[in-house]
């Protein structure tokens, strides 16, 4: 059962929230800029994380699913948010060209058939960031927070996940090593950036970048429904799509080689 809406924008509305809003948040502007005239979709509870993009990209769109509720969005503006079937999505087929999914993994019935809905949305050269709670953190077992609930995965189950719905991940990174505690929220930032140095496995949130992976033109239904074999892949060589080779993945030293 998802985390409600109400208790989602909550959490991001206390100085916890805030805190882990700004270093998940900052991760994913490194790699994207500012998303200058792209189209962008935040897939699960991603508006705080959106928001930044809004002023820049051409449309900026917040999708969330049906069992978690939606809640206008932005504030006091035209509403660009929706409710969902998180394996039905409504929209066109290759009309994105980010897609972000963060708090739609953990909670999902059916997460292999939500991340063929990423690819079938997706543009030819798209790129999406999958944003999960990490096994090996400590906000996994917290249950005062989002992060804290459904299932945490480690960076190899999510790149099989990505694979198995033809995705192909081309770099990762982590992010939020600040315990989950409230009056430490003041710290983050000092812990984001000894975290990083001394105790990587740790942190709260892994996060892993893919593109598209198109072989040849084809149809594909709008109802994907694509099941994960057992175990976990390895990652493969990334395919270059037919129609658009993909942009590069980031800047030299923001994420990591998924290889």
């Amino acid at each position: 059962m998802r985390r409600d809406v109400l208790e989602l924008r909550d959490f991001y509305g206390s100085r916890l929230g805030g805190a882990a809003q700004a270093m998940i948040a900052r991760k994913i502007e490194e790699v994207w800029g500012d998303g200058a005239g792209l189209d962008i979709l935040g897939l699960g509870y991603a508006t705080p994380f959106i928001e930044g993009f809004r002023p820049a990209a051409r449309r900026v769109i917040a999708a969330m699913p049906g069992q978690q509720g939606v809640e206008p969005w932005p504030p006091g503006m035209r509403n660009t948010a929706c409710l969902v079937d998180e394996v039905k999505l409504p929209f066109a087929n290759a009309l994105f060209d980010r897609v972000l999914a963060i708090h739609a993994l953990e909670e999902a019935p059916d997460a292999a058939a939500l991340l063929g809905e990423v690819w079938r949305v997706m543009s030819p050269s798209g790129r999406a960031i999958v944003a999960v709670a990490a096994r090996s953190g400590v906000w996994a077992g917290q249950e005062s927070t989002p992060f804290g609930h459904g299932r945490p995965f480690s960076r190899r189950q999510i790149e099989g996940l990505l694979q198995e719905a033809e995705l192909e991940p081309t770099g990762w990174t982590r992010a939020l090593y600040a315990p989950p505690i409230p009056w430490l929220a003041g710290w983050a930032e000092w812990f984001e950036t000894l975290g990083s140095r001394l105790w990587p496995p740790f942190a709260g949130v892994v996060l892993v970048e893919a593109v598209k992976q198109t072989y040849a033109p084809r149809p594909r239904p709008v109802r994907a429904r694509v099941r994960l074999a057992p175990g976990v892949l390895n990652p493969r060589p990334a395919v270059a799509p037919v129609s658009k080779a993909p942009q590069p993945v980031a800047r030299a030293g923001l994420l990591e080689s998924a290889e």
